[in-house]
C-alpha cells in the first residue's frame, strides 16, 4: 500500500492524532555542508605541506630579538648593549633582505632560501657562543648582523599562493588574509615562547630553539618543489621600487612600522610605571591577537569596492582605533583598560596589511614578486626602528601616557600619504573577451 505524501489527521477520544508518513531525513542524507574559505584554501594540492614548513620557520621570527635581548642583558648586564645589537641586526636585515629576495626571484626559492637560512643560523649560533664565552662586544654586532640573510618566508609563501591561485582574486584575498594572520600569530606566540625558554631553562635556550625551528621549517618548505613558483627569465622589467604605485606603498609601510615600533616601547614603559613590567608582553600579545582574529574575518567576508579605496578606509580605521590606547592610558590609567584598548586597536592592523600586500602583488613587475614584498618588509623594519626611537624619546622626556600619541601621528602620516600620493594606478579586473 503506498504511503500518503501528506500527514493524516484523526481523533481518539479527546486527543488529536497526526500521522506523518513522509520519510525521515537522517544525518547522513543531509546535504554536505559547504567548507569554509580557509578549508578550501588549504585543500589546494600541496598547500598543507608547504604551509606546515612555513609555520615552523616563521614562529622564530618573533623569538630571535627577544631571545637576544634576554641573553645579552642577562649575561652582560646592559640593556643598552642588547638594544644596540638588535637594532644593528634590524638595520642589516633592511639592507640585505631585498638582495636576498632578488636572488630568490632569479634562481628559485629552494636554491637560495636553504643556504641563506644556514648562514643566518650560523650567525645566531655564533652570537650564542660569543655571549656564552664572553667575547668582545663587537663580535656580538657582527654575529647578529649575519642573521640578516634570513629569507622573507612570508613573501615566499605569498608568492606560492599567487602561483597556485593565479587568476582567482577571491581565493588570493583569502590566502593573503591567512598569511597575515600567521604573521600576527608568530609575533604573538614567539616572544612568549622565547621568554619562557630563556627564563625556565637557560638564557641561550630561546635562540637555540629558534635556530632549530627555522632550519627545520625552511627545509620542509623548500622540499615542496611542486608548489614552488617557476623562475621566469629576466626581461627588461623595472625594479619594483621604480614601478608605478610602489613607492607610495613603501612609504605607508614605513609609517605603519613606526606605529608598531612606538607602540611596543611605549607599552613596556607604561606597564613599568604601573609596576607590572612583566605583563607588558601579554598586553602586546592581545594587540596581535586582535589583529590575527580580524585578519581571518577579513579574509572570509565579501569585499566591496576597489583595493585602493579599501586601503584608505582600513588606514583611516586604524588611525581612529589607535586613539583608544591614549584614552585608556590618560583617563583610566590602568593596565587592564589599556589591554582592552589594544585588543580593539589591533583589529584594523591585519586588514590594512592584507590590502597593502595585495596592492604590492598587483603592482610588482612579473618575476620579481619576492623582491617587491621584501621591500615592503624593509619599509616596516625601518619604520619600527624610527618608531622605537620616537616612542622612547617621548616616554623619557614627556611621559609614557603621552607616548601613545606617537602611534597616532604615525598612522595619520600613513593615511595622508595614501590620500595624497599621486599616480597610484587603479587595479581593475580584466574583462572577459566576448566570443566571436
Amino acid at each position: 500500500m503506498p504511503r500518503p505524501d501528506r500527514p493524516m489527521f484523526t481523533t481518539t477520544a479527546d486527543a488529536l492524532v497526526i500521522v506523518d508518513f513522509s520519510p525521515r531525513r537522517t544525518r547522513s542524507s543531509r546535504a554536505p555542508r559547504e567548507p569554509g574559505p580557509y578549508r578550501r584554501l588549504l585543500a589546494t594540492p600541496g598547500a598543507r605541506a608547504f604551509t606546515f614548513g612555513n609555520l615552523l620557520a616563521r614562529l622564530p621570527m618573533g623569538m630571535f630579538s627577544v631571545s637576544a635581548v634576554v641573553m645579552i642583558a642577562g649575561t652582560r648586564g646592559s640593556y643598552a648593549l642588547a638594544g644596540a645589537v638588535t637594532a644593528a641586526g634590524l638595520a642589516a636585515t633592511a639592507v640585505v633582505g631585498p638582495w636576498t629576495a632578488r636572488l630568490v626571484d632569479r634562481h628559485g626559492q629552494a636554491k637560495i632560501a636553504v643556504p641563506a637560512t644556514v648562514l643566518a643560523a650560523l650567525g645566531s649560533l655564533a652570537l650564542l657562543l660569543c655571549v656564552r664565552l664572553g667575547a668582545p662586544a663587537w663580535t656580538l654586532f657582527v654575529s647578529y648582523a649575519a642573521t640578516a640573510t634570513t629569507p622573507n618566508l612570508g613573501g615566499m609563501s605569498r608568492a606560492r599562493w599567487a602561483h597556485l591561485l593565479a587568476g582567482d582574486e577571491k581565493s588570493l584575498h583569502v590566502a593573503n588574509s591567512f598569511e597575515q594572520a600567521v604573521d600576527e600569530a608568530g609575533f604573538m606566540l614567539g616572544p612568549v615562547l622565547a621568554a619562557f625558554l630563556c627564563t625556565a631553562f637557560f638564557p641561550e635556550a630561546g635562540t637555540l630553539a629558534g635556530v632549530v625551528l627555522l632550519v627545520t621549517g625552511v627545509l620542509v618548505f623548500a622540499a615542496q618543489r611542486a608548489t614552488e613558483p617557476p623562475v621566469r627569465k629576466r626581461g627588461p622589467s623595472q625594479a619594483p621600487f621604480r614601478s608605478p604605485g610602489i613607492p607610495p606603498l613603501i612609504a605607508v609601510c614605513l609609517a605603519m612600522g613606526a606605529v608598531f615600533g612606538s607602540m611596543e616601547v611605549v607599552t613596556i614603559a607604561f606597564a613599568d610605571t604601573q609596576g607590572h613590567r612583566s605583563a607588558a608582553g601579554v598586553v602586546l600579545a592581545l594587540q596581535a591577537a586582535g589583529s590575527c582574529a580580524a585578519g581571518l574575518v577579513y579574509g572570509a567576508i565579501r569585499r566591496t569596492g576597489s583595493a585602493e579605496d579599501r586601503y584608505v578606509w582600513c588606514i583611516a580605521a586604524m588611525t581612529t582605533l589607535l586613539t583608544l590606547p591614549l584614552l585608556a592610558a590618560s583617563l583610566a590609567g590602568s593596565l587592564f583598560a589599556l589591554a582592552g584598548a589594544l585588543l580593539i586597536a589591533g583589529m584594523a592592523t591585519a586588514p590594512t596589511m592584507v590590502t597593502g600586500m595585495t596592492l604590492i602583488q598587483r603592482r610588482t613587475p612579473p618575476g620579481r614578486l619576492n623582491e617587491g614584498m621584501t621591500l615592503a618588509v624593509t619599509g616596516l623594519l625601518g619604520g619600527i626602528a624610527c618608531g622605537s626611537a620616537a616612542g622612547g624619546w617621548t616616554v623619557e622626556h614627556v611621559s609614557p601616557t603621552a607616548g601613545y600619541s606617537v602611534p597616532i601621528i604615525a598612522a595619520a602620516t600613513a593615511l595622508t600619504t595614501a590620500l595624497v600620493s599621486p599616480g597610484q594606478p587603479r587595479t581593475t579586473r580584466p574583462r572577459p573577451t566576448p566570443a566571436p
